[in-house]
């Protein structure tokens, strides 16, 4: 878009004129010499640690010390006095405020500063004092301009009624909204902990592939692409739990790996069809041995990212502190709807149907719901006292799945009859089953020792602590429906 002769300091008013206001002080910048979109600059200081070294001194004491201070980032706002001014800038670590003066810069250097606008990026450095209202701030002898913002940053974000446009542009959304930032962080903060956790148990992470050449490890939908020059159809990994059990059967007796799965399912508050999920496998263990892990890892986790083991959610308080309610999920249905758990034989279907519709809702604080239907779990060892059930477990909170374990089916028999009921279901028009995986058989085969593994869905166990209502809340990118021309 060329320019045009207007001063490129006049007021605009419309988002097109502010653009184009921009755009004319790029080209004044140019025409003085900077670049507007320059190069790599070497930052001497954050925002925190200026503020760490001399938050606490008296202007007296600065004055005295002459401490300097060399710092960066993007203007979230200017207080202009003619020939005198004041930037807040803000970095990756918070915020800080600059003192731009024409008679100590110099009138070249303070020409550039009139040509910034509330969203560049620009670098100061000078001495540190206290303003008269008693503000640390940076007194800018050398003035350095990095990045013109073409695009205004909203005014008032938090007014804003259109959540999808957070979600599409979520740039706007981190520079904008604190609140926003910190879930992200606290995310980050999540994940470490849990790294910290299993490694520190004697877990090792690994990666596994993300295209499957079958559809295993979970019965879900997938999404389904193709392979080129191998002129092979693949499919987008629902889960990784036969390729991490393969890795038990060959000696890595403790493993897990955090990363991204694939689901062709619906869109919701609890559903994102790209997600995180931590899976982690021990060998000589039970699913009553990943419960107890389980409580510790998540009490852990709470801590380290919410402060507490009671956390606040949506108007409630999860209490991660204190054991766990255990309950089968027949006696959970007894409960609610005592004619389906007393059926003779066991309707499986409508046992889990019944769970899913009058009891999972009600689930608030951390409950584990043992021994699902052996019809139901193609993968869990059934339960040596009634095999019509395996040793298998969920973990609810706030209404919801958090997490699924079992002790894991090493019985190369009868996980061959499952895999083929799998296949029968599919030719029957089943969408949400699993391919029969004859290498999988061959590793059962070869011997996997006694082994429990579970899954932790990491978005929704960051929307607990960090009291999000929607799964878009934690998800950076979450996938939208293509934006309205």
């Amino acid at each position: 878009m060329a320019s045009n002769p207007k001063d490129a300091t006049a007021p605009a008013t419309s988002e097109q004129e502010i653009y184009e206001a921009r755009l004319r002080k790029a080209t004044a910048l140019r025409e003085k010499g900077v670049n507007p979109w320059g190069n790599g600059h070497r930052v001497g200081q954050t925002a925190k640690e200026v503020t760490d070294a001399h938050g606490g001194k008296a202007a007296e004491a600065l004055e005295t010390e002459k401490p300097r201070a060399s710092v960066a980032g993007r203007i979230v706002a200017i207080r202009s006095f003619g020939k005198a001014a004041f930037l807040r800038l803000r970095d990756r670590t918070g915020e800080l405020q600059a003192y731009v003066k024409k008679d100590v810069l110099g009138e070249a250097a303070f020409e550039v500063y009139g040509l910034c606008d509330v969203g560049d990026f620009v670098a100061v450095e000078g001495p540190v004092f206290r303003t008269r209202t008693g503000e640390l701030s940076v007194q800018a002898e050398r003035f350095t301009f990095l990045t013109k913002a073409l695009r205004p940053l909203p005014e008032k974000w938090h007014g804003l009624s259109d959540v999808e446009t957070r979600y599409r542009q979520r740039y706007l959304d981190l520079v904008s909204n604190e609140e926003v930032r910190a879930t992200f962080r606290k995310r980050v903060a999540m994940v470490r902990a849990i790294r910290a956790f299993l490694d520190g148990r004697g877990f090792m992470e690994v990666e596994t592939p993300m295209m499957h050449p079958l559809v295993s490890g979970a019965a879900a939908r997938p999404f389904t692409t193709h392979h080129n020059a191998l002129g092979l159809d693949l499919f987008l990994r629902i889960a990784p739990e036969l390729y991490l059990k393969r890795l038990v059967v060959g000696g890595f007796e403790r493993v897990y790996e955090l990363n991204r799965n694939f689901r062709n399912e619906g869109i919701s508050t609890q559903h994102n069809p790209e997600f995180t999920m931590l899976e982690f496998y021990q060998a000589h263990a039970t699913y009553e041995d990943l419960m107890s892990l389980t409580e510790e890892l998540l009490r852990s986790v709470a801590i380290e990212v919410a402060g507490s083991a009671q956390v606040p959610y949506q108007g409630q308080v999860l209490d991660f502190g204190r054991p766990f309610r255990r309950v089968t999920m027949i006696d959970a249905v007894r409960e609610v709807a005592p004619d389906i758990a007393s059926r003779e034989p066991l309707d499986a279907e409508a046992l889990v149907q019944a769970f899913e519709e009058k009891v999972e809702g009600t689930l608030v604080q951390p409950t584990f719901v043992t021994q699902f239907p052996t019809a139901v779990s193609p993968l869990a060892r059934r339960n040596d006292a009634d095999p019509r059930f395996t040793d298998r477990f969920e973990l609810y909170a706030a209404g919801r799945e958090i997490a699924n374990a079992f002790s894991e089916l090493n019985d190369p028999i009868d996980q061959e009859g499952r895999f083929r009921r799998q296949v029968e279901a599919k030719q029957k028009g089943d969408e949400e089953t699993m391919d029969y995986d004859a290498d999988y058989i061959r590793a059962l085969e070869t011997g996997l020792p006694p082994t429990a593994g579970e899954g932790i869905g990491i978005d929704r166990l960051a929307m607990l602590l960090t009291d999000s209502p929607s799964i878009r809340d934690v998800i950076l990118f979450p996938l939208l429906k293509p934006e309205a021309k």
